[in-house]
């Protein structure tokens, strides 16, 4: 591969490249130069290749064993961002939501100041529909572009894919590229003074300082997995190196020495406690990686 302009590294630690800091090596990490780079990588890759798409690593965890195949690593080099017209954004898959968020603001543009909570790149953002404070990301999804692992990119409008709460299904063996967001002319200034004010809210109430996934249970109907895990008295219970935290009961941090097992082990605990008492299942909003098939990896391996 000596005429690709990208940079690859072997046996890569992705607990570099995770916000939970834990996960074994890569067989294989690819950080692309730009996209047109990124193709004549995926034309020459092997079919049978694992692939794992990662952006920042925030709603991913990776086994202690590692990923036995290549990781594609957007954050740091997809990051094109750009104003389209009157009231529209272009924004590659590697640029982060915060990014977004106030590029959006300071050309008065307003409607994705919640963008600023979530810590992860629009490409990790479309493929969960995250969201935060009441906004979602595909509300305001005009167009995306995808790629597939040959390197044919295609544009898709969001009618070709189902979008509900943090899922969305669309084309297999596909992976988004970039976005077109359709956005509303407005003040930047009070929009900018939003986006202060939920990042104050957000360090008040989640440990931002310390290594988590973010939020690691999906809210249940009409109730929050914080509640739930709370009221079973599991606030700030640990399992080996992982910790529930004490400032908001569904956030799993590190506590130094965590590895993906106790990570795992302290969920599986939870969700047994929490359905004991509550009779409620909850279901893991962050996604674990397999090593065991490709099916599976294709399947749910997301860049983030």
């Amino acid at each position: 591969m000596s005429e690709l302009r990208g940079e690859l590294r072997t046996g890569e630690s992705l607990a570099r490249h995770t916000s939970w800091r834990v996960g074994g090596p890569a067989r294989r990490l690819y950080r692309p130069a730009d996209a047109e780079d990124l193709v004549e990588f995926l034309r020459r890759l092997d079919p049978c290749e694992p692939l794992l798409w990662l952006g920042l690593g925030s709603n991913l965890l990776v086994p202690d064993a590692g990923f036995p195949g290549t990781v594609i690593l957007t954050h740091g080099c997809l990051t094109r961002l750009e104003r389209l017209g009157p009231v529209g954004i272009y924004a590659q898959a590697g640029t982060t939501c915060a990014r977004v968020a106030r590029f959006a603001a300071r050309h008065d543009l307003v409607g994705v100041e919640f963008l600023a909570g979530i810590p992860g790149t629009m490409g990790g953002a479309l493929t969960m529909n995250a969201g935060a404070w009441g906004g979602e990301t595909w509300t305001r999804v005009g167009r995306v572009r995808s790629i597939d692992r040959t390197g044919v990119v295609r544009e898709r409008a969001p009618a070709d894919f189902y979008i509900g709460y943090r899922e969305v299904r669309g084309a297999p063996g596909e992976w988004f590229l970039d976005v077109e967001l359709e956005l509303q002319l407005g003040d930047g200034a009070a929009a900018m003074a939003r986006i202060h004010a939920l990042l104050d809210q957000r360090a008040r109430t989640q440990p931002t300082g310390l290594p988590s996934c973010g939020s690691v249970f999906r809210n249940p109907p009409g109730d929050h997995a914080a509640r739930l895990i709370e009221s079973v008295g599991l606030k700030g219970y640990r399992f080996g190196g992982a910790q529930v935290s004490e400032k908001h009961a569904n956030f799993i941090i590190n506590t130094g020495p965590a590895t993906a097992r106790d990570i795992v082990g302290l969920v599986d605990h939870v969700r047994h406690e929490v359905e004991r008492h509550t009779g409620v299942r909850l279901q893991p909003e962050y996604v674990n990686i397999s090593t065991s098939t490709e099916k599976f990896v294709e399947r749910h391996a997301v860049k983030i």
